[in-house]
């Protein structure tokens, strides 16, 4: 199924009206749930160097952060003509997801109040699903032993989608794949996205979702295509996303 069929799908019940009631909530990871940003940069960094290749922290913030690791090796190589040699992209991304579970390891990276919003969810019986740009093993180590390690309905990675942020087409696929393992037709406009960067705002916005951003990694001034910009994911109660997905 095509990214406009899943999109013309998930907006359309069969009265072509929808019935705006929050079924889901879609979380990013990095940034939103884990602050572990600083760790993909770090490991990027790691494998590069091998390459004579290097990135800025601003050029990974200004530049990379939306995209898969997949695109964002081949990026820097064309960017600064890097040449991986005989090395894979593939082989590249499996030595940067190594680098970064040692790095993710030493950190406490659970972002606060995350833990207390996904109970207020599943409490009232509202689907939890992760749309991110990481690669599914690294959103196991870092789910791995927590109090939300089983918290979550679906998870897309950039081991599913062809196109990153902000493409539309993972958040589309989460709804996809929700409306698979519970045999339901929840709607693009029945859902709200949790989100931490600009890319991420477009790609939900383009799939007819509400977009709640939090300035964990950008200022707010950077975030103003949201429908709702929060410091914090404490500040969010169940009734603030009920609210905006019904207006």
């Amino acid at each position: 199924m095509d990214v406009r069929t899943i999109r013309d799908s998930c907006r359309t019940g069969t009265t072509g009206e929808i019935t705006r009631v929050l079924k889901a909530v879609i979380f990013d990871f990095d940034g939103v749930i884990s602050d572990s940003e600083p760790c993909h940069f770090a490991a990027a960094n790691e494998v590069l160097k091998d390459f004579g290749a290097q990135i800025s922290k601003e050029e990974y913030y200004a530049e990379y952060l939306g995209f898969t690791d997949y695109e964002l090796f081949e990026a820097v190589r064309d960017k600064s003509k890097a040449d991986y040699k005989d090395v894979s992209i593939d082989r590249l991304v499996e030595k940067k997801a190594a680098a970064f579970e040692k790095l993710i390891k030493q950190i406490d990276h659970l972002i606060d109040g995350v833990p207390e919003l996904i109970e207020q969810l599943k409490n009232n019986k509202i689907k939890v699903a992760i749309n991110s740009g990481a690669c599914l093993a690294d959103i196991k180590i870092m789910l791995a032993g927590s109090s939300i390690e089983k918290s979550f309905d679906v998870i897309v990675s950039a081991d599913d989608v062809e196109r990153g942020k902000p493409d539309p087409q993972g958040y589309l696929m989460a709804i996809e794949k929700l409306n698979v393992v519970f045999d339901s037709m929840i709607q693009a406009g029945q859902c709200v996205v949790i989100e931490d960067s600009r890319w991420g705002i477009i790609s939900a916005k383009k799939a007819g979702m509400k977009v709640i951003a939090v300035t964990n990694s950008y200022p707010a001034d950077e975030l103003n295509e949201a429908d709702l910009v929060v410091d914090s994911v404490r500040q969010l109660k169940i009734g603030d996303l009920q609210k905006l997905c019904s207006a």
